[in-house]
């Protein structure tokens, strides 16, 4: 009788060893982040790509959904409407917003992506456009209706003391911009330096002029990556651990680009390899520029911050003037050994 209920049970044990572990282990909980980029999916955002293809949110406990976006302007009012958790968007459009808003914050810059705004004008030289900005003087100049390069403009036009409208606009969309360049409707076009990638490969670089902002004394900080205050206030770990993936992954996209291109092809197939190379060399420059070198990247210097701050004030002829705490968070920030990059 004994041996007979020593066999049972030692029957059941084994059993239960070899069974899966269904009742004793649970698949630990993913935090959900739906993230809007700024624009389509080009080699610009790569790094969050190679984070998704190679486990680094799940590492981080979250299951990121990275969607498309309609502009860097835009990525903020997807945020702050709680339809998105976290986003790519352009800091000078954050303090516009936040001069708007009454209260707590709603959006703000935990990670600056571009540590100086890629912004600039790109001008056909059959039209007498050259690298000096007086030389767009009467020109037509394409660009989007709402569009982060297009509303830095008067920035730049108060560095070099001529009025706002020293050219003409001729609005266009994002898709038609390149066309309208190639076909001599428009003198030139404004475009994120490394957008202009898809222009470069229908003209000759030798047959246009690059006007970038950064030459006109303007020094801004570009698109960063934004968090709402509901993921800030209630999920400060769930924001850290986005920002150490993406960190991450910027630092190996930067070492290796081939392998960043290529987890961004995984999720959109026609891109063309040698194009986006080409565009992430020219990102890179602007997400590790020169003063990185003392605060790492994905920080900010507070006085850059505040001048910017106060010229998007002056400029814009904003009512109240947003402090630069709320602005930008650096509370969670990646430690500053694991934000140095040298070229």
């Amino acid at each position: 009788m004994q041996r007979r209920l020593f066999l049972t049970t030692s029957a059941a044990a084994v059993s239960a060893l070899t069974a899966p572990a269904v009742w004793s282990q649970s698949t630990p909980k993913l935090t959900p982040i739906k993230f809007t980029l700024d624009f389509r999916i080009t080699g610009q955002t790569s790094p969050f790509f190679l984070a998704q293809q190679r486990g680094y949110y799940k590492d981080e406990g979250l299951d990121v959904s990275i969607d498309v976006g309609s502009g860097s302007v835009a990525s903020i009012t997807r945020i702050a409407s709680g339809v998105y958790q976290m986003g790519l968007g352009d800091i000078s459009s954050l303090v516009e917003f936040q001069a708007s808003q009454i209260g707590t914050p709603l959006v703000q810059a935990v990670y600056q992506y571009y540590n100086r705004a890629p912004f600039a004008i790109i001008g056909r030289k059959d039209r007498g456009i050259t690298t000096d900005f007086r030389s767009l003087e009467g020109k037509k100049i394409a660009a989007a209706a709402v569009e982060s390069t297009r509303r830095a403009w008067p920035m730049v036009a108060r560095k070099l003391r001529v009025k706002d409208d020293y050219f003409q606009w001729s609005t266009t969309d994002f898709a038609s911009r390149d066309n309208v360049v190639v076909r001599g409707d428009v003198d030139g076009a404004t475009y994120f330096h490394d957008s202009a990638v898809s222009l470069f490969a229908r003209m000759k670089l030798d047959d246009l002029s690059i006007l970038q902002y950064t030459q006109a004394g303007v020094n801004l900080y570009g698109n960063a990556i934004l968090a709402s205050n509901a993921m800030v206030t209630q999920n400060p770990t769930a924001v850290a651990g986005f920002l150490r993936a993406t960190n991450r992954a910027i630092r190996e996209s930067m070492a290796d680009p081939a392998a960043a291109i290529a987890a961004t092809k995984l999720r959109e197939p026609i891109l063309n390899e040698a194009v986006e190379l080409e565009r992430w060399r020219i990102t890179r420059q602007y997400i590790a520029a020169a003063d990185t070198r003392s605060h790492g990247v994905g920080d900010v210097l507070k006085r850059t911050l505040e001048q910017q701050v106060d010229e998007v004030v002056e400029v814009f002829g904003l009512k109240t003037r947003p402090g630069v705490e709320g602005v930008f968070n650096r509370a969670m920030l990646p430690p500053l050994s694991e934000r140095m990059y040298t070229a």
